[in-house]
């Protein structure tokens, strides 16, 4: 049965991922959120309201800005078009409102945080402390887990990443796992818990290998060690589908 939180979730999902576009777009850059009216990139002129429908204003204007002509970054319907999916999908597989609820914020910064790490290549500080604590609210709805537990599961899998950014650095004179990776690593830690954060981190490599091949496939080049990789999306998208899975 479709509950009254389940409806709210789905009618304000578009607008949701409209409002992660923004989060992607302007925390890399160290702008303002909230107060900062929405502008066009192309020219800088203020965007009306009428063109801020989510979905609706992409395909009515082509995928152009009105004012200029500038094209829309096609990363914009693709987040309200994926905060949709994941209301609609928590819909089917909640067991509660409140897990409902969690579990659906729980999705969606995972996939600002999958988009802001494959567009920029940053993980924002915000993002990841707010997957931190929605992740302890997971568990906390959780009659089979603890908040404690998913607490020292967060820290646990922040201090291993800590350790493997600082021995390849040692061993190989140069980072190879961002910090922001480590914070990402204690967020899903905490929506996971212990048992299933290596089964995330192994999809996660798995996929990150998988797309390393194909890249190197695509361009006709061997795959290079020194090759960067937006390991936080693969990360997200690994966590995601193990969440998803173990309802």
């Amino acid at each position: 049965m479709i509950t009254l939180t389940g409806l709210v979730l789905l009618l304000i999902s578009p607008a949701v991922g409209s409002f992660l576009g923004v989060l992607v777009d302007r925390l890399p850059r160290g702008e303002d959120v909230v107060r900062q009216p929405s502008a066009c990139r192309g020219c800088g002129q203020k965007i009306p309201a009428r063109d801020l429908v989510p979905l609706l204003s992409y395909l009515l204007l082509r995928g152009r800005a009105r004012c200029c002509g500038a094209k829309i970054p096609p990363l914009l319907p693709l987040l309200e078009a994926g905060a949709f999916l994941v209301a609609l999908l928590m819909l089917l597989l909640a067991q509660s409102d409140l897990h409902m609820l969690f579990g659906t914020l729980y999705l969606w910064l995972l996939l600002a945080l999958l988009a802001s790490d494959a567009t920029v290549m940053r993980l924002p500080d915000p993002l990841t402390a707010a997957l931190l604590l929605v992740g302890l609210a997971l568990a906390w709805e959780d009659p089979y887990r603890s908040l404690p537990a998913a607490l020292l599961a967060a820290l646990g899998a922040a201090a291993v990443f800590w350790g493997i950014r600082i021995a390849y650095f040692f061993l190989r004179g140069r980072e190879g796992l961002g910090l922001g990776d480590v914070k990402l690593i204690g967020g899903i830690a905490a929506g996971l818990g212990a048992a299933q954060t290596p089964l995330a981190v192994l999809v996660a490599a798995l996929l990150a290998l998988g797309f390393a091949a194909a890249q190197a496939l695509w361009r006709q080049t061997p795959p290079s060690a020194t090759t960067a990789l937006p390991f936080g999306s693969f990360l997200c998208l690994g966590a995601a589908l193990v969440w998803c899975i173990s309802l």
